[in-house]
């Protein structure tokens, strides 16, 4: 199935794609993408509904593809191809960073290019979405705990990030720097999470042409390293690194300015389009 939510910031409706492509209102079921709604039972009871009975709609707007994001969990460097553009060594373990869910945005909302910015980057992300919670969970029993997955945009202040002092957070965590969806696209529609193309276009310029085959640190075992640390709890996100192609890479590197147009998605995950606007 393919999830979603539409409307108005703070006004958004829990929905779902039909067989024919039309969104269809589920609010009647559910009261949104979130919590028990995502776990196994509440997937189950969504996935038996008639959707050709359910409310048609025509969403101006689609906002975050989950809501009641506890965490917001980052992994760095999770991509050998692009560790080695940005002169980085693969770690031996994952590097991991938070991202503020205040972050969170919907996939096609204008991007706020924070004040005083000199490097905001460009990062798709396959985005996994937890649909119970996870705790001391092995690698085996991990994919048991995902509700599915989503494009996730790791938008990044490369001069907050790593000239500033301290840690990471701070380069990622911008109003509007973590849009997520269109859809949350459960896992059974997904074969192989680690053979998904990606892609990243700006001004209509190929940026990031990869796949996440060539990630370091797989779903399942993501899963089961986070959950060794912190409970994993439904509706939190994972966004597990990018392939090459940012513009801290480049030769010179390249970054974003006002009025830049951003396109990126995932195979079976659906795509972004984000306008690049100053915070002002």
């Amino acid at each position: 199935m393919k999830l979603m939510r539409v409307g108005e910031p703070g006004q958004e409706k829990p929905a779902v794609v039909d067989s024919n492509g039309k969104v269809r209102d589920l609010s009647g079921h559910v009261a949104d993408i979130a919590g028990s709604a995502i776990s196994p039972e509440g997937l189950a009871k969504i996935a038996a509904i008639d959707l050709e009975s359910l409310p048609e709609l025509q969403p101006a707007r689609i906002g975050a593809c989950v809501a009641g994001t506890g965490k917001f969990i980052c992994i760095g460097l999770n991509y050998s191809d692009h560790a080695a553009e940005t002169g980085a060594t693969v770690p031996p373990e994952p590097v991991i960073f938070m991202k503020a869910t205040s972050a969170i945005c919907g996939p096609n909302d204008d991007v706020l290019i924070p004040r005083g910015s000199e490097k905001t980057d460009w990062e798709v992300e396959l985005g996994v979405v937890i649909g119970k919670t996870a705790k001391y969970v092995s690698e085996a029993d991990a994919m048991d705990y995902v509700a599915g997955y989503c494009v996730s945009h790791d938008v990044s202040e490369r001069a907050f990030q790593t000239e500033r002092s301290g840690q990471w957070t701070k380069g990622k965590s911008c109003d509007t720097f973590g849009p997520v969806g269109p859809w949350l696209v459960t896992k059974d529609e997904i074969a192989n999470p680690q053979n998904l193309g990606m892609w990243l276009k700006v001004n209509g310029e190929t940026m990031q042409n990869g796949s996440s085959k060539t990630m370091v640190y797989g779903v399942g075992y993501l899963v089961s390293y986070l959950s060794q640390f912190m409970s994993l709890h439904p509706g939190d996100i994972i966004s597990t690194g990018t392939p090459p192609g940012v513009g801290l890479g480049m030769k010179p590197p390249r970054f974003l300015k006002a009025g830049d147009v951003v396109e990126l998605g995932i195979e079976g995950l659906g795509s972004q389009r984000q306008t690049f606007v100053a915070d002002v």
